[in-house]
């Protein structure tokens, strides 16, 4: 099969690394023209921009700053034109034990929140009213295999704002679908990342290589096919769906 996005204009959030730099990489390979999300991330973010063998847009925003996400999906259609789908990658993982202070840990939570499911749900809701006009869009939303089985103490947050992504994706795909705007879910598991990294600095990567079916540790490279498939519309009919790409280390 032989995947074209000539003429697509896609939003990948969290693009200057990681997950996000290996979907924008994939797409771009296949054709499609992509908005390159980062905050802090510019030099990455440019060299990825530079690496792109096609059209291509840097595009920061503080996605832990909600006064900022609101409008931002508007303003990019304003300069760039119509979007066609929507990747919203960007994520954060707070280490903090159970037993902190209240007061930071509550901390640690908001900031969470705000960033995998605040932010996320905004730019949704934005790019929904977008799409209807046109009656066609594609929203393809990462959350993780802690959604489903959850996570260690000192990252109840993540597991929790990543579950939130599971149930807002699919009632967008339930509830939109027949207005042209399709939505999935992909959930990932241990993925060698620089996020995924911190976790395997406090328990090793033995701890993650034990946990999966296969001898090698997810990379960004086998996430992107299957989002570039997804953005295709050649799988509209999995729309509501979560893809599991986690080495087999939990099956539902």
């Amino acid at each position: 099969m032989n995947i074209s996005l000539k003429n697509h204009r896609i939003l990948v959030t969290g693009a200057s690394r990681g997950i996000g730099r290996g979907i924008a990489e994939q797409l771009s390979a296949s054709g499609a023209e992509v908005l390159i999300h980062f905050n802090k991330n510019v030099d990455e973010a440019k060299s990825l921009q530079d690496a792109l063998p096609n059209a291509s847009h840097l595009v920061p925003c503080d996605l832990s700053d909600l006064s900022s996400v609101q409008g931002w999906i508007p303003e990019l259609i304003r300069i760039y034109g119509p979007i066609d789908a929507i990747v919203n990658n960007a994520g954060i993982a707070i280490s903090i034990e159970d037993n902190a202070p209240t007061d930071d840990w509550t901390a640690a939570w908001l900031k969470t929140m705000d960033v995998n499911i605040n932010a996320l749900a905004i730019i949704c809701k934005e790019f929904i009213a977008h799409a209807r006009e046109k009656k066609n869009g594609r929203i393809i939303n990462i959350s993780s295999r802690a959604a489903f089985r959850g996570d260690t103490p000192d990252y109840l947050a993540y597991a929790a704002s990543k579950a939130a992504i599971v149930s807002y994706t699919r009632s967008i795909a339930r509830y939109y679908g027949k207005e042209g705007i399709k939505a999935f879910i992909i959930a990932p598991g241990f993925t060698r990342t620089d996020m995924a990294q911190d976790f395997m600095d406090q328990y090793g990567e033995e701890y993650a290589l034990n946990d999966i079916a296969l001898t090698t540790l997810t990379e960004p490279k086998d996430i992107a096919p299957m989002v570039t498939l997804l953005c295709s519309g050649l799988a509209d009919h999995a729309t509501g769906c979560t893809i599991d790409i986690n080495a087999g280390s939990y099956v539902h």
